[in-house]
């Protein structure tokens, strides 16, 4: 089958053009996007369309498309690894590429949609000639450097480590990065895979329990040893209609799984969280994540874990309320469970109570849907990390100076400019440190927010289908431009992954220096009102549309009063006591002027990536 280049460039014109249709248009230093009606908010679930079709377009559609319910982003990204368009160099260099002719001739950093404030349609027609026929379609298998048995048994990088090596590396935080191939073997030292987290060295498995966004069900029951295979298995889920009957298809073979779906009854809401509960012969572990449950996110992508200690069952006859550590992270954990209002989970929260936690040195921080007063309020979103930090840190001085760093992986509407939520409520959460009370007009500390450019999408280690896994919308980005000044490249040279693409979430209180750290969270939580939730009713009510979840590192729960950054997370020489393992460089690069944040629907032609492609989401 050949893949022509030329269809390929008026399938992405046609894309421009139906963006264009009916729009208009905003200007910032980072771009130059169209204007549409929608209003998408983080990463939407696909619904499949309930209309009759083919049987030979079912089978293309079988072919091309993951087959689990997951973003229309991935969907794009997983069609163009499997059908990847070439970039012709001869083509460029004879005629300018849609995406050059659409952009604004002032503005060579813009994205690839301009027009006028008068314009409904493109001010003039695109013609694109390319001279070259075409090129092979290339085996996914070939275009990604993988074995064609990837999938069928995943072979782990650094498989001959021990595992416990690792989680003494990890020592005191427990806070590890999952392993990435195609990056040097020492940066993988201190990483751990799924498999790794599974592995029967570290329990006994009697029963577990994952909760997810994204869940591929025959790769994860692959990932478990073969002895714990038909072990208990409940997935905890937020899919909907055929997204949801598409699960249980993919269940329906195991017949230890069992499947729990998480209520969402508010729009654009999504069940996000990624935790595993693993119960053991010898105790229980809590996993607290960031990647979905699907190869591509334990491949090549930068992601972070919190791996709790074993922790043993209450001995007969002893206290429960002995089993609660200082930071409250038991009941906290059992409240979370709770919400979910579910049989399923109750087991679960039984089975918490009977296991002393009391080792646990993190806070948890999560999200539930909806509307929230009184007491409640502090429960959940960014109010429960402003609660947490009010009660538990103290003032520093200077504090004014310490920027605020947020790094996430996808963005929500923010309003039309920063203190509709970003520069108000939110900053002013993670702005806190101890009981003092200080308004925003005296404190107001730098925000810097690392979100990947176009450039690290297209020469990372996957090339533009990473940005599959970073689902910001034009139709988004174009309502907010004033956001984008705020934004800082991805780099991460301290742990070897500046090409591996964050799926991570964090967010820290650093000194200007950047020598020392406030705290730190690595969470499922994005940039978005959705996930951190937002006021309602003058401030009364606190409004969160997903699950969500995290964990908070305070320098207090180690005691020590600040903690300072291990410059090389992989150095085995470098004093670690009290060195917080930050997994990318600090302080955060300022993006360029021409650089700009990645969109994932719009094409990327002008210019190949690692793999000599380009993006054509259409």
């Amino acid at each position: 089958m050949r893949l022509l280049v030329t269809s390929s460039f008026h399938a992405c014109c046609a894309e421009l053009q139906r963006m264009h249709s009916g729009a208009s248009s905003q200007q910032s230093d980072h771009g130059k996007w169209t204007l549409s009606s929608s209003d998408d908010e983080e990463e939407t679930s696909i619904k499949p369309s309930s209309s009759s079709s083919s049987l030979s377009a079912n089978r293309d559609s079988k072919d091309s498309m993951p087959q689990y319910p997951c973003s229309e982003a991935r969907k794009a990204s997983h069609k163009r690894k499997s059908n990847p368009v070439k970039f012709e160099e001869h083509a460029h260099s004879k005629d300018a590429s849609p995406a050059k002719k659409l952009k604004s001739d002032k503005d060579d950093s813009g994205w690839c949609l301009s027009s006028s404030d008068e314009e409904t349609k493109p001010s003039h027609k695109v013609k694109v000639k390319i001279e070259k026929e075409g090129l092979k379609k290339q085996p996914l298998a070939n275009q990604q450097g993988l074995s064609t048995q990837t999938h069928g048994k995943y072979k782990t990088p650094s498989d001959s480590q021990d595992p416990w090596d690792v989680l003494q590396a990890g020592e005191p935080f427990r806070f590890y990065l999952t392993k990435v191939n195609g990056v040097k073997p020492k940066y993988n030292a201190g990483a751990l895979h799924i498999k790794d987290i599974l592995s029967p060295l570290f329990g006994t498995l009697e029963s577990s329990a994952q909760f997810n966004y994204c869940i591929h069900i025959p790769w994860l029951v692959k990932q478990y040893p073969e002895e714990f295979r038909k072990k208990p298995l409940l997935i905890v889920h937020g899919e909907k209609r055929e997204s949801k009957a598409k699960l249980h298809e993919d269940a329906h073979p195991y017949e230890n799984v069992r499947l729990c779906q998480a209520k969402l009854d508010i729009a654009f809401g999504t069940h996000h969280t990624k935790m595993m509960l693993l119960l053991y012969k010898e105790g229980l572990r809590v996993v607290i994540h960031t990647s979905n449950l699907i190869h591509e996110d334990w491949h090549q992508k930068t992601q972070g874990i919190w791996l709790s200690p074993l922790y043993p069952r209450i001995a007969e006859g002893d206290s429960i309320s002995a089993g609660e550590p200082v930071t409250n992270f038991r009941a906290d954990l059992i409240a979370y469970l709770a919400s979910y209002n579910s049989p399923s989970l109750k087991e679960w929260m039984d089975i918490i109570k009977q296991h002393d936690l009391s080792q646990t040195r993190v806070y948890l921080v999560g999200s539930t849907p909806g509307r929230y007063q009184g007491n409640d309020k502090e429960k959940w979103g960014h109010l429960r990390l402003r609660k947490i930090l009010r009660e538990n840190t103290s003032a520093i001085a200077g504090q004014e100076s310490w920027p605020v760093i947020g790094q996430f992986s996808s963005i929500g509407s923010m309003g039309t400019d920063k203190t509709k939520w970003l520069h108000s409520e939110f900053r002013e959460s993670l702005q806190t440190l101890g009981k003092g009370i200080t308004s925003l007009g005296k404190m107001d500390p730098p925000l810097h927010l690392i979100y990947p450019s176009v450039d690290n999408v297209r020469t990372s280690l996957e090339g533009y289908p990473a940005g599959g896994s970073l689902p910001y919308s034009i139709q988004t980005a174009q309502k907010q431009p004033w956001l984008h000044s705020f934004f800082h490249r991805w780099k991460a040279e301290t742990s070897g992954r500046s090409r591996a693409m964050p799926h991570i979430k964090t967010y820290m209180r650093v000194s200007p220096d950047v020598q020392e750290l406030a705290w730190f969270i690595v969470t499922s939580a994005n940039l978005s009102k959705a996930a951190w939730g937002s006021f309602e009713k003058n401030g009364t009510q606190m409004f969160i549309r997903s699950y969500e979840l995290g964990v908070l590192f305070l320098p207090s729960a180690f005691s020590l009063d600040k903690f300072s950054v291990k410059t090389n997370i992989y150095s085995r020489n470098e004093s670690c006591e009290g060195a917080f393992p930050v997994p990318y460089d600090l302080p955060p690069e300022h993006y360029s002027g021409k650089d700009r944040p990645w969109v994932w629907n719009i094409p990327y032609v002008n210019a190949p990536d690692t793999h000599g492609n380009i993006w054509c989401p259409s």
